[in-house]
């Protein structure tokens, strides 16, 4: 089976003003850097671009703008979760609607399901909205683990067409491939396991951290569609600090700052979640320039 999509389809920010209000502007000048380094797609409105605090009219708008800027470059996709079935239905067939390409699925996030519910939920979009769908399974973050046996029993369902895989086990890989094969194209959304990842056989990688460094991000995805696995482990022995920056629960924050010390974007971000300080801020802004002072040429 052909992949529906491949490469790198960054998680993008919702760039905000101080004042918490959408900042389109500034959306879609770092969207425009990132298609200029080579991604294949973008990915709006996931947990990365806040989705469950922005406004569903807001939602709506960041669409819109991730497409105007695209123009048709590459694909858009948005990330999914909706409070419940009927809305995250009508979710989809609006972005549709706003020339999305297609979405990435979360689990239902107020509610957290078993396996029947989850796999349930998953068909009731698929058959409700008319667009191509990435499942995004992340256990660790919305207690529903989507296991290969789970993806295998949904592989009838012609929509789901992709997985982001971010357990934080490589071993899934593995046992994803020998559950479902090809069916699915797999992408790691797991920065610091990219290269493990890769090794194993994905076709793809939603990047987090990699978004404030798109063209060494996308140096480092060639290098191992190209096998050129030294070159790969140099470089991402340099990344490897800022990779980490998107496995902590301030990651929106985090990720955010390495875009303003980059000169993407700024660290705004909309409330209950508020700018580190501080500690932790000193820390991590150490991070940052550390390795922003020894970025490769």
């Amino acid at each position: 089976m052909t992949p529906h999509w491949t490469g790198v389809f960054p998680a993008c920010t919702t760039q905000l003003k101080r004042d918490q209000s959408l900042d389109l502007p500034a959306t879609a000048r770092h969207l425009e850097a990132l298609i200029e380094s080579g991604v294949s797609g973008l990915i709006m409105c996931g947990s990365l671009g806040e989705n469950q605090t922005i406004e569903p009219d807001e939602k709506r708008a960041v669409i819109r703008c991730a497409v105007e800027t695209a123009r048709g470059r590459v694909p858009v996709l948005s990330g999914v979760a909706e409070s419940s079935t009927a809305a995250a239905i009508r979710y989809v067939r609006d972005v549709e609607k706003l020339g999305a390409a297609g979405v990435m699925l979360m689990p239902p996030m107020s509610y957290k399901g078993d396996p029947r519910e989850a796999t349930t939920y998953f068909r009731a979009v698929a058959k409700g909205g008319g667009l191509p769908i990435m499942i995004y399974n992340n256990p660790s973050s919305y207690a529903n683990d989507i296991t290969p046996a789970l993806f295998a029993e949904l592989a009838d369902e012609s929509r789901f067409v992709a997985l982001k895989e971010s357990s934080g086990d490589p071993r899934r890989i593995t046992e994803l491939r020998n559950a479902v094969g090809d069916r699915y194209a797999v992408f790691t959304g797991v920065d610091d396991l990219l290269l493990e990842s890769a090794i194993l056989g994905i076709d793809g990688w939603v990047a987090g951290s990699g978004i404030a460094f798109p063209k060494e991000n996308q140096k480092l995805w060639q290098l191992t569609r190209e096998g050129r696995w030294d070159e790969a482990r140099a470089l991402c022995r340099w990344a490897q600090p800022l990779m980490k920056l998107d496995t902590h629960v301030h990651f929106v924050q985090y990720i955010k700052l390495i875009e303003q010390e980059a000169g993407l974007g700024s660290e705004w971000v909309r409330e209950p979640r508020l700018p580190i300080a501080g500690a932790e801020r000193e820390h991590v802004l150490k991070i940052i320039r550390d390795a922003l002072a020894k970025r490769p040429a």
